[in-house]
């Protein structure tokens, strides 16, 4: 799938698949918000409306109030690649969250996932 396919999906179609995904292994919607919230800097009802305005991927991580500076501590693979070595800012971004919620639903804990160890 080409990088401008993902950035013009909705964040609506994209978010429930992430709740579905930690909702499959015994974690919550709130948890997944709350990763949402420390990579992006969203509060819950932004992220809601959001999925609720059907904002593009893309857009969502571009105008995202804050994204983390801890988030480069991200590593690891998300579909066979190296997130650090995507060279693609913004699908960087987007495969952050994926690596995140892969962590989660891998029963990580939240401060690991969040990387204040």
């Amino acid at each position: 799938m080409n990088n401008e396919k993902i950035y013009s999906m909705s964040f609506a179609r994209i978010y429930p698949l992430l709740v579905a995904k930690a909702e499959r292994k015994g974690r919550t919607q709130a948890e997944v918000d709350e990763i949402i919230t420390w990579l992006t800097g969203y509060s819950q009802s932004e992220i809601k409306k959001a999925a609720d305005n059907q904002v593009r991927y893309g857009d969502f991580f571009q105008n995202a109030p804050m994204l983390n500076p801890d988030r480069k501590l991200i590593k690891g693979s998300i579909c066979g690649v190296k997130v650090e070595s995507i060279e693609e800012p913004l699908m960087q971004e987007i495969r952050y969250l994926d690596k995140l919620v892969d962590e989660l639903a891998k029963g990580k804990s939240m401060e690991k996932i969040k990387r204040s160890e």
